[in-house]
């Protein structure tokens, strides 16, 4: 039999089970304050919807009969975990976050399979010689040369990722000259180049992102980062580029399909 404090736990077992149970409050229900507030502005947040906005911290603090500090830090995490974000000068409840495939596809092609706009800003393209690690995953000799080509990525109007592309010059010669930065790499390499996609390697992991990441994509330096690192092959299986790929990890979760 439940006791009085239990009782007081919310208790449902998630629809589709990607939810912790009891909303991840052990069943003694002995919990720092703040997870405590967390717990119980899950049902305020669905309630508003996309784009709500949240009361003010004096107001949440007066409602649930905490201090504001108590609200602070259970608004970071909401905002860590991609459930808040910040607009204007006020909080609003975020949308669903991104799912991006783990898949030899374009950024563009995933976005737009989610109904968003998917956009890219220039942060640069530049040449230069191939140090000898990055030419052994293109194929290349070291000192060969090399594009570098790096962008911001936007889902709709919102920064949510910084890309870096390395590809020998050789691939794409006039890729300066050619290539619509804001557009996708991908049909540019299979539409304007005729290259067939062969396999690539992924490997996945979580970062903090550096000063200068966080001022291009547009987030606090102590977010979690999903960081992607990917050599793709062409139809022969020769090297094809090397992609480093940062994502805020409150805006994306990833996909992968296996088979049995």
């Amino acid at each position: 039999m439940a006791t009085s404090r239990e009782s007081s736990v919310p208790y449902e077992i998630p629809d589709d089970g990607a939810a912790p149970v009891r909303a991840g409050i052990p069943e003694h229900g002995r919990v720092p304050r703040y997870y405590w507030l967390k717990a119980r502005l899950v049902p305020l947040l669905e309630g508003l919807g996309e784009g709500g906005a949240l009361p003010t911290e004096r107001e949440l603090a007066e409602r649930y009969s905490v201090s504001r500090e108590t609200v602070r830090q259970a608004l970071r995490e909401l905002l860590l975990e991609g459930r808040l974000r910040r607009s204007g000068r006020g909080t609003v409840v975020a949308g669903p976050k991104l799912e991006q495939p783990l898949a030899l596809a374009s950024y563009t092609e995933g976005v737009r399979r989610q109904g968003r706009v998917p956009g890219r800003t220039l942060i640069g393209l530049s040449r230069h010689p191939a140090p000898a690690g990055l030419a052994a995953d293109l194929g290349v000799a070291a000192g060969e040369p090399m594009w570098h080509l790096e962008r911001v990525l936007f889902a709709d109007d919102e920064r949510v990722g910084l890309e870096s592309t390395y590809l020998a010059v050789e691939r794409a010669p006039a890729l300066d000259r050619e290539f619509e930065p804001d557009s996708s790499f991908y049909a540019y390499l299979r539409e304007r180049l005729g290259v067939r996609f062969g396999e690539a390697t992924e490997r996945l992991e979580t970062v903090l992102a550096t000063p200068r990441e966080a001022l291009l994509v547009g987030t606090p330096p102590g977010l979690p980062m999903l960081l992607i690192h990917r050599v793709s092959r062409d139809g022969d299986g020769v090297p094809l580029e090397r992609v480093r790929v940062l994502y805020r990890g409150d805006r994306f979760s990833f996909t992968v399909h296996l088979d049995g």
